[in-house]
């Protein structure tokens, strides 16, 4: 279905997911479900990605997550550091 909307072909829409060329999800390698001949793959396609990506509008989708993320980042940061206040502020008491 993949590649029908993105005009291509599901092979290319496997080899591009699997060599992380095509942004619109992943792929995983099911090594213990290779046969002699055929390796086992699993696809995880987002729709969000593959309609932002067939629109032309990915980077807005990853600046998006970045943005997301060095909030996350910043908060975890923050909470971090405020124990680490503590914990000197502590150290500091049993000094004294």
């Amino acid at each position: 279905i993949a590649g029908d909307y993105l005009g291509i072909s599901s092979q290319a829409v496997a080899i591009g997911l699997r060599n992380n060329f095509l942004p619109i999800g992943f792929a995983i390698h099911n090594e213990e479900r290779d046969r002699r001949f055929t390796e086992s793959w699993s696809y995880h396609i987002i729709a969000e990605r593959m309609i932002s990506y067939n629109h032309g509008k990915l980077s807005e989708i990853r600046v998006e997550n970045i943005e997301a993320s060095l909030d996350k980042i910043i908060e975890e940061f923050n909470g971090l550091k405020q124990d680490l206040l503590f914990i000197l502020s502590e150290n500091a008491e049993v000094k004294n």
